[in-house]
This record gives structure tokens, C-alpha cells and sequence, in this order.
């Protein structure tokens, strides 16, 4: 009986410290993220779609992610109004892309789809990549975009990843034509650029581009 005693002692002494640590851990937790959306929590984006043909999950997931960690997102696009998803979303676009100043955003982010290359990819995109690299902001793509980063010079000897299919590997070949070490990953990180090869990395995408703003 004495020995029964002990034992419940024991594992009540047990449990009553496992209970502790837990609480401690996530109160720890806890704090860590709240000190986290208050770096975040007046950070603002800009993500820049194409005015028809974006793809959905690449603007809205992303979008979520940031917003989720306190992160302020506008839209910009080439026509003002209303753009059209591929597969039937649609978003208010707040501002034109020549119309971007770098000053009022901490980070740019292109996002892919079938119309990013027929409405984003020109010397309007390509100035604004080269002045967000010279400013040395955060500067992410998903997607087919990456093309048009490779092509705006700024990928010269930095890993980044790209969409392609087996019948399709031309997005590859540009960006090693224009000096990408490409990486057959789902986001890569090079200093501050940061690049996505597609839909399904869309949420580790967001997550890559909260993180970098927090540092």
C-alpha cells in the first residue's frame, strides 16, 4: 500500500512538471510569434499579376500567408479594374505598375499564370526589377515569372527555380541563357530574391517571403 503511495506521488509529481514545461514552451511560443507579427505588422507588399490569365492559387495563397502575418498586400497589374484569374478568380487591382513607388513597399512579388508573360513581361516590369534589386529590397516570383526576371538581367549568377513539364523545359533554358543556376526545387532563396516553380509551392512561397521581411 505504501509502495502504491509512492508510485502515485511519483507520476503525479511527473505530471504535474510535463504540465509545466508544456505551458512554459508554449507561452515561449506564443511570445515568439506575437514579437514576429509585430515586426511584420507594418510591412507592405506589392504583388503584381497580369490583368488576365493569373493564376489563382499563386495570387491568393501567397496573399493569405502574408496578410495572416500582419503584412499589408496591394495589387498592381498593367490595366486598372478588375483582373481575371485563369481559373475564374478575380481581384481589384489597386494600382498600374509604372505607377509602383519603391519607397511605399517593402517587398515586390510577381506571380505567374498563363497571361504573365503576354501582360508582364517588358521594359515596364524590367525597370521596376532592376530598381528593387538596386534598392536592395526583397524581390520574389512564382511561376513562369522568374523568366522575367532572368530577362530584366537580375538573376545573373544566382539560384533561383522556374515552372516547366516534360514537354515544356523552355522556361530553364532562359534562364540559364541569361545566367540563372537553376535548381530543380520548389522555392529558392538567393540572398533577397526568391523564386517558386509553381501552384503547388504557393503557400511555402508566401511563408519564404514572410520570413525574409522579418529579419
Amino acid at each position: 500500500m505504501k509502495k502504491a503511495l509512492i508510485l502515485l506521488i511519483i507520476a503525479l509529481i511527473i505530471v504535474f512538471i510535463s504540465f509545466y514545461f508544456y505551458q512554459k514552451i508554449n507561452t515561449i511560443k506564443n511570445q515568439q510569434t506575437s514579437q514576429n507579427m509585430t515586426n511584420l505588422i507594418n510591412k507592405k507588399v506589392v504583388m503584381i499579376v497580369a490583368s488576365e490569365g493569373f493564376r489563382d492559387e499563386e495570387y491568393l495563397v501567397p496573399k493569405k500567408v502574408l496578410e495572416n502575418r500582419g503584412i499589408e498586400v496591394k495589387t498592381a497589374s498593367n490595366k486598372l479594374g478588375i483582373a481575371q484569374g485563369a481559373d475564374g478568380a478575380k481581384t481589384k487591382v489597386d494600382l498600374l505598375i509604372q505607377d509602383i513607388n519603391l519607397s511605399d513597399f517593402d517587398a515586390i512579388i510577381f506571380v505567374g499564370g498563363p497571361g504573365a508573360l503576354n501582360n508582364l513581361d517588358n521594359e515596364i516590369s524590367y525597370n521596376l526589377i532592376k530598381k528593387t534589386i538596386e534598392e536592395d529590397k526583397p524581390l520574389a516570383a512564382i511561376c513562369i515569372s522568374p523568366v522575367i526576371l532572368a530577362k530584366a538581367g537580375v538573376l545573373k549568377n544566382k539560384k533561383a527555380t522556374v515552372w516547366s513539364s516534360i514537354s515544356d523545359k523552355s522556361p530553364i533554358k532562359i534562364l540559364e541563357e541569361n545566367g540563372a543556376l537553376y535548381q530543380k526545387e520548389n522555392v529558392v532563396i538567393d540572398g533577397k530574391i526568391i523564386t517558386a516553380n509553381g501552384p503547388l509551392a504557393a503557400k511555402e512561397f508566401g511563408e519564404a517571403i514572410a520570413n525574409l521581411l522579418e529579419k
